[in-house]
């Protein structure tokens, strides 16, 4: 039966901050075992002190590694008895500034991580995944997913292709019984933020800074349910519905108003003197 006790169990990567740790303790708080797996071996420290070494399994993890990744699935079946109720690849990072001028190693440390590391971790899991009636493959995308976002533009690609690669196998993965679903997040007040972004973030309104919680009852809801794209705040549906059906418009409106339009108008007024 292994060290969960026949208790229904959830994998987390990027499990020692943000939404991550939330939904860790929220399925503590629920009776499951956590897998937590994350690069911060300090926050994985105090996640195991915190719900109890008997509660969890944690593990340092670099998700674009993939016989870490094997291993660390491989353990976590062992303590689990072979099954995963739940695979939440939600490890990712972000870099910011004007494509052209970002360093290529950057924009392409953030596709291993966002996109390469994803596809690893459904690679490494769907093994326990068939093994567990019910079982559900879980994704953070972002609302960067919704448009392509000037300033994040590789970041916004490869929450594009998670969403994408989430919508094909929510179809492929019938035939295991597996389900696949995502999260599209908006400006949640996370340690991947900018210095000051959720406090210089609109009171109100789908932009606003939301808690890294409400990210965690999504995961939670999404298991009892057949819903693909779980927008947090709701109202992010909207946009997403907008970009598809008129682009260019919702390109203008971006290119127009917002922080993204004042960099650019003060790079074009900078180079004009």
């Amino acid at each position: 039966m292994g060290q969960a006790e026949g208790r229904q169990s959830i994998f987390i990567t990027g499990a020692a901050s943000g939404m991550g740790l939330e939904t860790t303790r929220l399925f503590h708080s629920r009776g499951w075992f956590v897998g937590g797996f994350d690069q911060n071996a300090e926050g994985l420290k105090k996640l195991e002190a915190e719900i109890g070494a008997d509660n969890c399994l944690v593990q340092q993890l670099d998700v674009t590694d993939k016989p870490a990744f094997e291993k660390a699935v491989a353990a976590f079946g062992a303590a689990t008895g072979g099954k995963m109720d739940i695979l939440y690849n939600n490890a990712g990072i972000g870099a910011g500034g004007f494509f052209d001028e970002m360093p290529f190693e950057d924009n392409l440390k953030v596709v291993q991580v966002n996109l390469v590391g994803v596809m690893i971790g459904i690679y490494c899991g769907i093994g326990l995944l068939k093994a567990t009636p019910g079982s559900l493959c879980f994704t953070t995308s972002s609302s960067a997913a919704t448009y392509g976002m000037p300033g994040i533009a590789t970041y916004s690609a490869t929450k594009h292709a998670v969403k994408g690669l989430t919508e094909a196998l929510s179809i492929e993965f019938r035939r295991h019984g597996v389900r696949a679903a995502d999260v599209l997040p908006g400006l949640i007040n996370t340690p991947i933020l900018p210095d000051g972004a959720a406090a210089n973030a609109p009171k109100e309104g789908m932009f606003r800074a939301i808690p890294p919680v409400e990210v965690a009852k999504v995961v939670w809801e999404a298991y009892s349910s057949d819903k693909l794209h779980w927008y947090v705040p709701p109202e992010l549906a909207e946009l997403d519905k907008a970009a598809g059906n008129a682009p260019e418009l919702v390109r203008e409106q971006i290119a127009t108003t917002g922080p993204i339009a004042r960099m650019i108008e003060e790079q074009a007024a900078a180079a004009r003197k």
